[in-house]
């Protein structure tokens, strides 16, 4: 067994002995949604205040509307009810250090884990590498701001998303732990 395998299910045991949630209701108590990175720094539960039950979570690399993420907001709001939905994006991205040509020139060489230092990310090793990189759009960042403003406009010109939902853009400083409002993105992001 791993070391982290171990340690996982060991700290599963004790919270399985103090669970105390198995009556929670599926949909979200606090009725809203937010999207935002799976980068390990990011805990919405703490920046936003959420306990088990509150809100939806959703979160992938860079926190985009991927049509996957789009698919789970759509759920959240008309199966569990969700009223409001926010975007997060966050400083310090790592989206924000390569571009969808360089994934897929890594991708190519090689399936192993790449490296990143001064001159760029670099990859290990060469061989056993797929092309299939190439019909991803990796979603990447070069401007903070602006990737929360596309996201809240795709979002909303989606012709799944009703327009009474509210949707809120905001970066997340990851040296301070603040919410800094991208005021544009909440504006587009608006009732209409």
């Amino acid at each position: 067994m791993s070391k982290v395998l171990n340690e996982v299910l060991l700290a599963n045991r004790g919270y399985v002995a103090g669970f105390d949630k198995g009556d929670l209701v599926m949909p979200p108590a606090r009725q809203f949604a937010i999207l935002t990175c799976m980068d390990a720094r990011l805990d919405p539960a703490k920046y936003a205040g959420l306990s088990e039950g509150d809100a939806h979570v959703i979160r992938n690399a860079g926190g985009r509307a991927s049509d996957d993420a789009i698919r789970s907001l759509v759920i959240s709001y008309k199966l569990l009810g969700t009223k409001e939905w926010f975007v997060i994006h966050h400083t310090n991205c790592g989206m924000e250090t390569f571009t969808n040509e360089i994934m897929r020139d890594l991708l190519a060489s090689s399936l192993k884990t790449a490296t990143v230092d001064e001159n760029g990310w670099h990859d290990c090793c060469e061989g056993g590498g797929s092309h299939e990189a190439k019909h991803i759009s990796w979603l990447t960042i070069s401007d903070l701001a602006q990737s929360v403003v596309e996201d809240v406009i795709r979002i909303k010109n989606h012709p799944l998303v009703p327009s009474d939902i509210p949707v809120y853009g905001y970066i997340y400083d990851v040296t301070t732990g603040g919410l800094i409002e991208v005021p544009e993105a909440t504006k587009i992001g608006a009732v209409r």
